[in-house]
């Protein structure tokens, strides 16, 4: 499975970072995020200056895709010119938003009238794009998701692992992130969340 954490300038290391390094404890499956980006370098929202690992044409090849969020993305969703570089399939790829991430979802009109998940600053313009925000963590049609609050990066990771290599994965790369102390409810929580939006494969599974 490889996945496209796709970051532009001004990124949201949070989102980017936590995502990847949870997806990428199926690396020994198989697995392999990578970091995605416009440019060689990119710089976060607090100054971290990251080299990306796949160029933008990544994106039409890879079998899923992450969004994250940044200060710019605003910026880059009234650009025609870095939009028309998003080539994404929802038949064939899982594509999960987080946070201002789920702007560029709906400007590219993969979320339709359905409704989404995005933070508490994006949502108006989420809302202006005409998509309805719902106030969850996450949120699933298919294919897509997305995802609400820079903390919810492992709800995404939960939700593909989960889709594409089992509840079991999921649980396992949540377990080894979460707090100690904290491990069994904190997956619990994250699993809570994803499992409504799971298949019905994956639900049978689990009872």
């Amino acid at each position: 499975m490889q996945v496209a954490v796709l970051t532009f300038d001004g990124f949201n290391e949070l989102d980017s970072f936590v995502a990847a390094a949870i997806v990428n404890r199926l690396r020994d499956h198989g697995w392999r995020a990578h970091i995605t980006a416009p440019a060689e370098q990119i710089t976060s929202m607090n100054g971290v200056t990251a080299h990306r690992q796949k160029p933008m044409a990544f994106l039409a090849e890879a079998d899923a895709v992450l969004i994250g969020s940044g200060v710019r993305t605003r910026e880059i969703a009234a650009d025609p010119a870095m939009m028309g570089q998003i080539r994404l399939d929802p038949a064939r790829q899982t594509i999960g938003a987080q946070c201002s991430g789920t702007l560029l979802l709906a400007k590219l009109g993969l979320l339709g009238d359905l409704p989404a998940c995005t933070d508490l600053t994006t949502k108006p313009w989420v809302v202006e794009a005409g998509v309805e925000v719902v106030e969850a963590p996450f949120i699933a049609h298919g294919n897509v998701a997305t995802a609400g609050g820079c903390l919810a990066a492992p709800y995404l990771a939960a939700w593909l692992i989960a889709r594409h290599a089992g509840l079991a994965a999921a649980r396992d790369a949540l377990h080894y992130v979460a707090p100690v102390g904290e491990k069994l409810s904190f997956v619990d929580r994250a699993m809570g969340a994803i499992m409504p939006y799971l298949p019905l494969e994956a639900a049978a599974q689990a009872g």
